[in-house]
């Protein structure tokens, strides 16, 4: 039982992973990250007298842009704060950006199913309207001729 609901979940993780990678709006949110975090990590590292080199730089402004907030590498200077504080929103849109991609995918996967379940009943609504395309075309409408009602011997 332990082993099959890993089994299972597995291989739901690698469908989900092999889904996100099909996104190409997860490759551009991750370059945007990367590319903001390098721009401020030098940017800060050539202002604030605190942050010593630029590989400190990039991993202040990636640790403060994911908000996770180490405080091994903190800017002293005024616009070294203002920079830290345009991170923070940077991060919060990438945050809500892949939250976006995340969800958009967990949901497609659904939606999958339903699309087959829609083309399922569509054909079946095109197989009923041809059966009784069928069966109009082999009698006549009874509302259309009145006089079909009173004159039909069976009737009586």
């Amino acid at each position: 039982m332990n082993s099959l609901f890993l089994q299972n979940a597995m291989t739901w993780l690698q469908s989900l992973k092999t889904e996100m990678l099909k996104q190409k709006s997860l490759g551009y949110v991750l370059f945007f990250a990367m590319g903001i975090s390098l721009l401020f990590g030098f940017v800060v590292f050539l202002i604030d007298p605190n942050v010593h080199s630029f590989s400190d730089g990039v991993w202040y402004a990636w640790v403060t842009m994911t908000h996770v907030g180490y405080g091994d590498v903190v800017p002293t200077s005024f616009f070294g704060r203002t920079l830290a504080c345009l991170l923070i929103l940077f991060g919060l849109a990438v945050l809500a950006l892949l939250t976006a991609i995340f969800s958009t995918v967990l949901i497609g996967r659904d939606m999958g199913g339903m699309a087959r379940d829609e083309s399922q009943i569509l054909e079946e609504l095109k197989r009923l309207h041809a059966r009784l395309d069928q069966l109009e075309a082999g009698r006549p409408h009874e509302s259309s001729n009145p006089a079909n009602e009173t004159s039909n011997p069976q009737m009586e």
